[in-house]
């Protein structure tokens, strides 16, 4: 028995090995379209007829297809001629390819690449000295990370998101005109929607990311919009200054909590700028908040690395509390209930399944 257990897990080393390899060529393969290009060829095609098409190098290209073929990612085709040929599956297209929207896993095979060429030197030194990483350490991540939630904002925020907020509720009093702030708020993005299509609303967004700001004011101006302002502001010192106590009617967070440094203090903010009635939305992953509540979970190790690599080391930057991106339900309703939140709802969202919905009143 103990010789099989030692078989399996060499069996397991072996699949670790090839998958990460995987991984860091299919973002690769990602990044450079080779997907969407091979999706677009309506026969099998030679090496040349992909790198042509792609304006990539064949050399290239054809050790890329090795690692292609060899995970079972893109299928060989023999030809009469006796070319080989290469054909990626529609099955798998339609995981891999910009065209695929909600059903898109292609995209996210950058993001362990990119965390590595960022921080990995910061965060192994972490493993000693406990410090934190910096959030100037990740532009490349951070500007990915913009663009993924960016694309997502645009597809379901007002179309599903919002018209499921206090069982539509809040859509109406949008409509009317209410007093709207989204907490790390990054590029703008989602304010930008919400204040484009609710004129009535006024729109406040708030980060700490300077170049963030003046991207999300530059989008302000060239869309037109009048009732939305950026401000560069810290959601942890928010409490107590009289400019921002029971000023808005709706708050939003998305997928910004787990990132603060003290964020029972940012919910503590969250709380006091809220109206008497007001209400509160954040979004964040969906996870248990202990390691055996996720032993099932389906992106798991995926999930904790990226935690690890970014969200954990950027929270614990000034001796923050590193809640990490897998802080989980029950402490995010714990951290709730402590910031002043006595009733939180927890909401599945069908079209997120992979976040969380947690909404509260004052």
């Amino acid at each position: 028995m103990p010789d099989k257990k030692k078989q399996d897990f060499n069996r397991k080393m072996v699949d670790i090995l090839n998958y990460g390899a995987l991984n860091l060529a299919m973002g690769i393969g990602y990044k450079t379209g080779l997907f969407d290009v091979m999706d677009t060829m309506d026969a099998p095609a030679s090496v040349k007829q992909i790198a042509d098409s792609a304006n990539l190098n064949e050399r290239y290209v054809s050790e890329w297809l090795g690692v292609m073929v060899t995970g079972q990612i893109v299928h060989i085709v023999s030809q009469a001629s006796g070319e080989t040929a290469y054909s990626l599956p529609a099955e798998h297209a339609t995981c891999l390819t910009r065209r695929s929207g909600d059903a898109n896993l292609g995209v996210y095979s950058q993001e362990i690449p990119l965390l590595t060429q960022c921080a990995l030197e910061q965060v192994e030194k972490g493993f000693s000295s406990g410090d934190g990483v910096p959030f100037s350490c990740y532009p490349k991540f951070q500007s990915f990370m913009a663009e993924l939630s960016n694309a997502k904002h645009e597809q379901v925020l007002v179309d599903k998101f919002l018209p499921g907020v206090d069982d539509g509720r809040l859509v109406c009093d949008l409509e009317k005109g209410i007093d709207v702030c989204d907490l790390g708020c990054g590029e703008g993005v989602a304010l930008n929607l919400m204040a484009r299509h609710f004129p009535k609303s006024d729109f406040i967004g708030i980060d700490t990311h300077e170049a963030a700001i003046e991207t999300a004011r530059t989008m302000a101006v060239e869309q037109g919009l009048k009732n939305v302002t950026y401000l560069i502001q810290d959601a942890a010192r928010i409490e107590g200054n009289a400019e921002f106590q029971e000023r808005f009617d709706y708050i939003t967070a998305f997928d910004s909590i787990h990132d603060q440094t003290k964020p029972l203090d940012a919910l503590k903010g969250v709380r006091y700028m809220l109206s008497c009635n007001g209400r509160f939305s954040m979004v964040d992953i969906d996870a248990g908040s202990d390691h055996a509540k996720n032993l099932n979970h389906p992106m798991g190790p995926f999930l904790y690395t990226v935690s690890l690599m970014h969200c954990m080391p950027v929270g614990l930057v000034d001796g923050g509390t590193g809640l990490g991106m897998m802080w989980g339900r029950q402490k995010a309703v714990q951290m709730l209930n402590r910031a002043g939140f006595e009733k939180v709802a927890v909401i599945e969202m069908e079209h997120d399944p992979f976040n969380v919905h947690y909404f509260a009143n004052k």
